[in-house]
């Protein structure tokens, strides 16, 4: 089998080469190469590897920009640095993606998974490419950490763990903080969706956004809507919005 390594990292390209040769004496690696424009050239000047063996990242971007750029016919074992977490939804799509150090059981089972899939599909479909990108996306992204806002002439900053919730009031976006002072912000509700956290933050309805540790109580109501009190208390009722109910639920569940 032949094996194309595309690796940055000089000591990671040679522990790969050594767990392959261990898995495979027979196994030969065709080239082993840093970047995305080298592997470019490389795979439209030479025969279709057997299998590649890619870092997420090379030293001029995300090897994802390949894909982009030539049409790969080969099967792919993908490679990160990212956290375990990551590496379980990259699973999700049916591709194997190792943890970096390589593990020599899981790149033997990668590399056992690969074969058999090859003898039903050659190299990877423009759909896988867009769900790994998407999901590679969504796995690192990075969230906002704090919130600069103004207290009469000065300006401070608030924690996540300090924030309570989120209003909307007249197209005036409050944030509340956990001892129920309050601050108005430069934000949208919506604008906030996208930037905080889902594990810990969630859009109640068109007005809130809430903390988990915001939660005091959730009473049900007879017409099986959902009644949410916070803490600080706020001086009107709020209530889950009917389609966001289930969504709801499955968040206070995780």
């Amino acid at each position: 089998m032949n094996v194309l390594i595309l690796e940055d990292e000089i000591l990671s390209a040679q522990r790969a080469k050594t767990l392959l040769h261990e898995h495979d004496p027979t196994i030969s690696v065709m080239e082993t190469i840093d970047s995305v424009e080298d592997a470019t050239d490389w795979l439209s000047r030479n025969p279709e590897p057997d299998l590649m063996l890619v870092d997420i990242h090379l030293s001029d971007g995300l090897s994802f920009d390949l894909f982009k750029k030539i049409q790969v016919k080969s099967p792919v074992i993908f490679t990160t640095a990212y956290d375990q977490y990551a590496i379980q939804a990259f699973k999700m799509n049916s591709i194997d993606y190792l943890l970096k150090p390589l593990d020599k059981s899981e790149l033997g089972f990668a590399l056992g998974k690969f074969n058999a899939l090859s003898q039903e599909r050659k190299g990877l479909l423009t759909s896988d490419i867009q769900r790994i990108m998407q999901t590679f996306q969504t796995s690192t992204k990075k969230y906002k950490n704090r919130f600069l806002v103004k207290f009469g002439d000065n300006i401070q900053f608030k924690n996540m763990d300090e924030i309570a919730y989120f209003f909307a009031d007249d197209k005036i976006t409050y944030l509340v903080s956990n001892e129920g002072r309050r601050f108005i912000i430069d934000y949208k509700l919506e604008q906030l969706e996208d930037l905080l956290d889902p594990q810990f933050f969630f859009r109640l309805n068109r007005k809130f956004v809430i903390n988990i540790d915001a939660v005091q109580k959730i009473k049900t109501l007879m017409n099986s809507r959902l009644q949410v009190f916070l803490k600080p208390n706020f001086e009107q009722d709020i209530f889950v919005s009917k389609e966001k109910m289930s969504e709801f639920k499955t968040w206070l569940d995780q």
